[in-house]
């Protein structure tokens, strides 16, 4: 790889078994954590023999696929296509083109859309040949599970309106914030490493955007937001991690500790909420049927 210096109340029990389709999860809807300085970190990425930062950039190359697809789908109803899909790109399942209400929140969404393009063109780039192609994604399995097992209701569909559009990309850019800090010990490379906290930057400006907006959005988008940090919490392992947007009857913009500083992610309890099972040695499901692409890709 080149070296590059900047790129453009109680714990939950019930765990998800077998296929991410035929899950559900009792009791997702769980009360408000009660106080964000009790949150734990979870411990850092143990060493992975012989991983490189091509390993882990093919890795983040993954999640981008995964949300510019997602946003694609929903602003334009259609998807990646030609060389930006890779060589040998999987199929992608669901999506469709999303009716906005409001102009300004379809300007935020624009925006961000535009990001993700330019992030799986920066690490197609600097990866050069050994990108990997766009995997098979399935958009209407995973959110169809998803509403199931979170409580949303039998009729969630993430690209059938607005607030329902915000809520499916609250569930991936969250994480995907989350798990850029937690696989950042394995990065060697420091320009490799500028360039990833960049990334991560950007990121978290989407979410900032997404979670503000899903806060005013009132009671009803909060709750539904909760049951998504429920799910994912109950995902990526017995530690209490997840923050909702209102905690206290506050509003929680930015999850954090109490010294204001960002919680992590192991890459295998993100591949645990986007394979949505939990435990060990989970290699494909929900979001990923056929598993994710290059050499990361077990929980």
């Amino acid at each position: 790889m080149e070296n590059t210096p900047e790129p453009p109340d109680e714990g939950r029990r019930a765990l998800w078994g077998g296929r991410l389709a035929g899950a559900a999860l009792a009791g997702a809807a769980g009360a408000a954590q009660a106080q964000i300085a009790a949150r734990q970190e979870p411990p850092p990425p143990g060493p992975r023999r012989g991983v490189t930062d091509v390993d882990v950039f093919n890795f983040a190359l993954n999640l981008e696929y995964l949300e510019t697809e997602y946003y694609m789908r929903g602003l334009t109803g259609r998807g990646l296509d030609g060389a930006i899909a890779g060589r040998a790109p999987g199929p992608v399942t669901g999506g469709g083109l999303v009716r906005f209400e409001n102009p300004v929140i379809r300007q935020f969404m624009e925006n961000i859309l535009d990001n993700e393009v330019g992030h799986v063109r920066y690490y197609q780039r600097v990866l050069g040949g050994e990108a990997i192609s766009r995997p098979a994604l399935d958009f209407a399995g995973g959110f169809a599970a998803v509403a199931q097992a979170a409580g949303l209701g039998p009729n969630f569909d993430p690209f059938a309106n607005e607030t329902s559009f915000l809520l499916g990309g609250y569930l991936f850019e969250d994480m995907g914030i989350t798990v850029y800090k937690g696989a950042s010990p394995l990065i060697r490379n420091r320009d490799n490493l500028k360039a990833a906290a960049a990334v991560l930057a950007t990121e978290a400006y989407h979410m900032g955007v997404v979670r503000s907006v899903l806060f005013r959005k009132g009671p009803e988008a909060r709750a539904m937001a909760q049951r998504i940090s429920d799910l994912r919490d109950t995902l990526d392992g017995p530690a209490e991690l997840d923050q909702p947007l209102e905690v206290n009857g506050r509003a929680n913009i930015v999850p954090s500790d109490s010294a204001a500083i960002a919680f992590s992610r192991t890459p295998e309890q993100a591949l645990n909420i986007v394979y949505g099972q939990p435990g060990r040695g989970v290699r494909s499901g929900g979001f990923f049927p056929q598993g994710l692409n290059g050499r990361i890709q077990t929980s």
